[in-house]
């Protein structure tokens, strides 16, 4: 099955064609997915401006000093929440969900940014939650999955890992700028599932979607510089098979 169509874009981009060319492949995802059946239209929330005249996005990430607390301001009350409003609108008349995928440098990139986003515009939009991008800004997974499931806010899962190197860490900070190939010496590095966490953890994760409330796909996203997409692949395959949740239990048959 297609689980989702992929639409990772910046469609408030302070570069007008790149607002535009966002815009339009999402508006045409979205009415695609409804005409093939497809439930989730995967994208990112995007990142405005400081202002419009601006040239390139602004990602504030410090209350202070105060002129990035004015910049986020204005960026969620002029640009990302008029146009998600619309774009969460299109998503309902066409019976699609949006999952926005928490990833650091958009505005939306924790769990408390999507519920922000989703109680200010609609229901349809939700997130497509992957934990790679979570353990590196210092998320727990499952955490997360506890406040985003009690809210029915996880429209899709990604299976993806992250390495987290303590020794680089405490060099560069967890905001590291390194290129992706220097595995050596960055902080984190994509992995393939099992690669970064143990299984253990991974199981817990798996129980918590079950917990809360997620009954849909788990679905594989390779970026492991260290493997190539048949190896990563398959072992994220491997390692899956035997905490993945598969069957509804029959009530509480021992009791």
């Amino acid at each position: 099955m297609i689980s989702a169509f992929s639409c990772h874009n910046n469609p408030i981009s302070p570069d007008k064609e790149e607002a535009r060319e966002g815009d339009e492949i999402l508006r045409k995802s979205i009415k695609l997915a409804s005409l093939m059946g497809v439930k989730v239209v995967n994208t990112f929330s995007g990142t405005a401006g400081d202002s419009d005249e601006a040239k390139a996005p602004n990602w504030p990430v410090t209350p202070w000093p105060t002129v990035y607390s004015d910049i986020k301001t204005w960026q969620w009350e002029y640009k990302l929440i008029p146009y998600w409003k619309e774009i969460g609108k299109l998503a309902e008349e066409h019976g699609v969900k949006i999952g926005i995928e928490l990833h650091g440098g958009f505005l939306c990139h924790t769990p408390y940014t999507i519920l922000k986003l989703r109680e200010a515009t609609c229901d349809a939009i939700g997130a497509n939650l992957d934990p790679s991008h979570l353990w590196w800004q210092g998320i727990d997974p499952v955490g997360a999955i506890k406040i985003l499931g009690k809210a029915g806010a996880i429209h899709h899962f990604h299976a993806k890992d992250t390495y987290l190197d303590q020794d680089n860490i405490n060099m560069y900070g967890l905001t590291d700028m390194q290129p992706y190939g220097d595995v050596q010496t960055r902080a984190w590095t994509f992995r393939s599932v099992g690669c970064g966490h143990s299984i253990s953890e991974w199981s817990d994760i798996m129980s918590a979607l079950r917990t809360y409330g997620y009954d849909y796909v788990v679905s594989i996203e390779h970026e492991d510089p260290l493997m190539t997409v048949d190896e990563g692949f398959h072992r994220a395959v491997t390692n899956l098979q035997s905490i993945l949740i598969r069957d509804q239990p029959q009530g509480m048959w021992w009791a």
